[in-house]
């Protein structure tokens, strides 16, 4: 959709329509943001447009996708050491967040030390789990990794036990990849 001067309406990247499947959202998440990308590599600009699509999508999904609390980024600290790496708050939906968080703690810093997605059910079970927001029971971290180093995690966190399935993991790692390569990051 364009506005009178012929513009495109980015806002119309978010509409999702209500009930559809998750591989069906998901498509639409990446094709949507692929398109934002176009002529965008700013890593804050993209990953907010993204973060909101993210967010949008889970509420338009049936099932526990609804139920998403949280979805956005946590970047590498410009500001860390390569012997102290830390993660630090990104563009995001959904209530207030930890600021900072080092490699290795927490679901977060697992997945950007490990450079493993961490698919967690329950995250009471998850060995230092951090905490940030006491609603969220389950979670899902990709780390986006660009030329072998951790740039960034998406994360996004379930107020049910159980949230997030293969079906998540498979298509937030498609959109991890694509983060990754339309991104200049710092």
């Amino acid at each position: 959709m364009t506005d009178d001067d012929g513009n495109k309406v980015h806002a119309d990247a978010s509409t999702f329509s209500s009930g559809v499947t998750k591989e069906e959202a998901y498509e639409q998440v990446l094709m949507q943001a692929e398109g934002l990308f176009f002529e965008q590599r700013n890593w804050v600009c993209n990953l907010a447009n993204t973060a909101s699509l993210l967010w949008h999508a889970y509420k338009s999904m049936p099932g526990a996708s609804a139920e998403v609390n949280w979805a956005g980024f946590y970047t590498i600290d410009p500001l860390s050491t390569p012997q102290k790496p830390q993660l630090i708050l990104a563009p995001f939906q959904g209530a207030v967040a930890c600021q900072t968080i080092l490699f290795g703690r927490g679901v977060c810093g697992t997945a950007a030390l490990k450079q493993t997605t961490q698919l967690v059910p329950d995250v009471r079970l998850f060995p230092g789990h951090i905490a940030c927001d006491a609603r969220s029971l389950s979670e899902i971290v990709v780390p986006i990794v660009v030329d072998g180093r951790t740039v960034a995690i998406i994360d996004v966190d379930c107020a049910v036990v159980g949230g997030f399935d293969e079906v998540d993991k498979r298509w937030l790692e498609r959109l991890g990849g694509l983060v990754g390569g339309g991104c200049d990051w710092p």
